[in-house]
């Protein structure tokens, strides 16, 4: 048997342009094999960002030389099955795909190991269609029925490639009954790194609560806003940018303070001092969270996808925080008052050791010991 320190490992993920939460679980991956080789369909990451590469050389697709890809890689969607089809991965023992739209969909032999590390099937082809033609105004007319068409074949091909990974990962149960519904396939749950080392509890509490995200529509920061708007003597503190915050200006009162963009020192100073964190979206895992109690500081959250995994309800032993049961202002605000009656019960120190579960140097260790169990297996099965 070849040990997997011997192994000729390629690692592909799907689009390089920024360093946000994937690419985050992807610097991990490169620590856990150094000497893989990395491929990814375009790489316009910025010079300031391109740490997490570690110096290496991205091996990237025809349409990192298209026109406009910079900018508009994303128009290329209906490219992006062709275009990673077209590495030639054939001298490689081991292919590990970092996965949310189609790395997972490059071609393997019989005789090489893959495993997709599986961030979320589609959600725009899959059970997040209607949501995304509607937020993106295509759920008509002429352009609406070449994006449904689009989506339909894009839907054929993801389901088609599944069958081309020998192990899924999942990072959360909630992404591994994604995969069971999407590919009728079984995954293992590992979750992503949360870097909790760059937050620590503060000293004292103060009197607002607080949210922080991107302002699009999914992360729903109009509800929480609006919530408030009707409990005039409860602060919140709203720290982000994006394409909403007109209408979320719009719905603040008096009581609602919108900071805009933030820099990391500001954001980790009202994440230790606020009161809670307000979490309103359904992610597929959520970082946010984590790095709220990283700070020691409680959440309420939506309790549907990723949040119900690292958030420990008020029904459980060393409570981090509660959950709310619909995306709706009533359940918010009456997920506020519930929070506000047992918070005693909810300890700084609780919410850290929650955080600590979710460690880089756990991802790693699972990572590794997962992709060394299924090298081992996949080499007795072929008998080498």
């Amino acid at each position: 048997m070849k040990p997997i320190s011997q192994a000729k490992i390629a690692i592909v993920h799907d689009w390089l342009t920024v360093y946000g939460g994937a690419e985050r679980v992807l610097e991990q991956m490169l620590a856990c094999f150094p000497q893989a080789e990395l491929f990814s369909t375009v790489e316009f990451v910025p010079e300031a960002e391109r740490h997490f590469l570690g110096g290496r050389r991205v091996n990237t697709s025809f349409i990192q030389k298209l026109p406009f890809a910079r900018k508009r890689y994303r128009n290329y969607l209906p490219l992006m099955p062709l275009a990673v089809e077209q590495f030639d991965l054939s001298s490689y023992d081991l292919v590990i795909s970092s996965s949310y739209a189609v790395a997972k969909g490059v071609l393997t032999g019989p005789d090489q190991l893959h495993v997709c590390l599986c961030y979320s099937p589609m959600r725009y082809a899959w059970d997040l269609q209607h949501e995304y033609l509607r937020e993106t105004r295509l759920d008509r007319g002429l352009k609406g029925w070449l994006a449904k068409w689009l989506l339909h074949r894009l839907r054929i091909w993801d389901y088609r490639t599944a069958n081309g990974v020998d192990d899924f990962i999942a990072i959360s149960g909630f992404i591994a009954r994604r995969v069971q519904k999407a590919y009728r396939r079984e995954s293992q749950v590992i979750y992503p790194p949360v870097d909790i080392h760059a937050f620590e509890p503060g000293k004292e509490k103060s009197d607002f609560y607080l949210t922080a995200s991107r302002m699009v529509p999914y992360k729903r920061i109009d509800l929480i806003v609006e919530a408030f708007a009707g409990m005039p003597d409860k602060r919140l503190v709203v720290i982000g940018d994006g394409p909403e915050m007109a209408k979320i200006r719009a719905k603040a009162g008096a009581n609602v303070q919108i900071l805009g963009h933030q820099p990391f020192a500001v954001l980790k100073q009202h994440l230790q001092e606020a009161r809670a964190f307000i979490f309103a979206a359904q992610e597929d895992f959520g970082i946010a969270p984590l790095e709220a109690q990283a700070c020691g500081t409680p959440v309420i959250a939506f309790g549907k996808g990723g949040a119900v995994e690292t958030i420990r309800g008020e029904q459980m032993t060393e409570p981090t925080g509660v959950h709310f049961a619909e995306q709706g202002v009533a359940s918010l605000k009456e997920a506020i008052q519930r929070f506000e009656t047992i918070q005693p019960q909810i300890s700084p120190a609780a919410c850290r050791r929650n955080a600590e579960r979710f460690a880089p140097e756990r991802f790693r260790s699972e990572l590794t010991g997962f992709v060394a169990s299924a090298w081992q297996r996949f080499q007795r099965q072929a008998g080498q």
